[in-house]
């Protein structure tokens, strides 16, 4: 099968809120009047970011989950998305599986694919996205203010469970593996609660590096520190009613476990009603977990109100 033929028959659809589809050298977009676009790109590779026994209808669903993740965190609506793809070899089966799980997330959030770019080479997935925000309104990670709650969405954790089941350094029962998993390779992005906190959060993030890494950015650019409540970690692990789970082992998967594609993000304490409001009317939890300081670094307390002394790190590509 020849390239184009292969974008035709597994990628070009019709597009209706775009101005021109997949075929020509550029895509074209018109945010509507009034409106900012928000720009997002996120590359998955082989070996990496996901195996290669991944269900690829799971591996379509995330490719585009980990952008519309990002597009949350900016309180933007989805508009359109480009897929670059090199692949080791044309596999119909596989095109069609991850096709369909790519499109049918696309779908439910009015997002169309407006080009991209294939070719042969170890299999990786690039997806830019785009949406729009009203002009002054886009979450940042700027904002947060000291005396400000500190926030998370759903759960986080259940991705490095599964991971760790992968790596056999931990043992679940099989029911638990499976919604563990599930969490890994199919996120839900927040789309509709980003969306419903603008004017409401001060400052946001998506959690995708480790809940410690990621607001550690969110502290930086708002010159701003922050206390967290371990005790939290129970109840954000999905999974950790049915486990028998240290105190540390629970604090490391929830605190810095990474691909949990939640929200992260800060509100003043005088609106803790509205974003739990905003969390109904996503049909998104909110835990309260924290707050945010003047005093700049991050600091981690115990129910009693001590310092906990552990040290976590967050997920980083270039490592040692």
């Amino acid at each position: 099968m020849r390239e184009f033929d292969l974008i035709k028959r597994f990628f070009e659809r019709p597009v209706r809120r775009s101005p021109l589809g997949v075929g020509d050298d550029c895509a074209l977009l018109q945010p509507r009047p009034g409106m900012q676009l928000a720009v997002s790109t996120d590359l998955l590779v082989e070996g990496r970011h996901f195996v290669s026994t991944v269900d690829p209808a799971r591996l379509g669903h995330k490719a585009l989950a980990v952008n519309l993740s990002d597009l949350a965190a900016c309180g933007a609506q989805p508009l359109a998305f480009t897929l670059s793809l090199a692949l080791p070899q044309v596999d119909q089966a596989w095109l069609a599986g991850f096709a369909h799980g790519l499109f049918a997330l696309a779908d439910a959030h009015g997002c169309e694919l407006v080009g991209g770019d294939t070719t042969r080479g170890p299999l990786a997935i690039n997806i830019t996205i785009f949406g729009e925000v009203p002009a002054g309104t886009a979450l940042l990670r700027s904002g947060a203010q000291a005396g400000d709650d500190l926030w998370v969405s759903g759960t986080l954790g259940d991705a490095r469970l599964a991971l760790e089941a992968f790596r056999g350094t931990v043992s679940l029962p099989q029911e638990v593996f499976a919604a563990a998993r599930l969490r890994l390779e199919q996120p839900e992005p927040r789309v509709a609660l980003g969306q419903a906190l603008r004017g409401l959060a001060s400052a946001a993030i998506d959690v995708s590096d480790g809940l410690l890494g990621d607001l550690a950015h969110v502290l930086e650019r708002s010159q701003v520190g922050a206390t967290i409540e371990t005790a939290c970690a129970r109840r954000l692990l999905a999974a950790s009613g049915g486990l028998q789970l240290e105190a540390g082992q629970l604090q490391d998967l929830v605190f810095a476990g990474g691909d949990d594609y939640e929200l992260a993000f800060t509100a003043p304490a005088t609106r803790r009603a509205e974003v739990e409001t905003a969390g109904a009317r996503s049909q998104t939890p909110v835990t309260r977990i924290g707050r945010i300081d003047a005093e700049p670094g991050l600091r981690l307390v115990d129910a009693q109100g001590q310092p906990v002394t552990r040290r976590f790190a967050g997920f980083d590509h270039f490592a040692a």
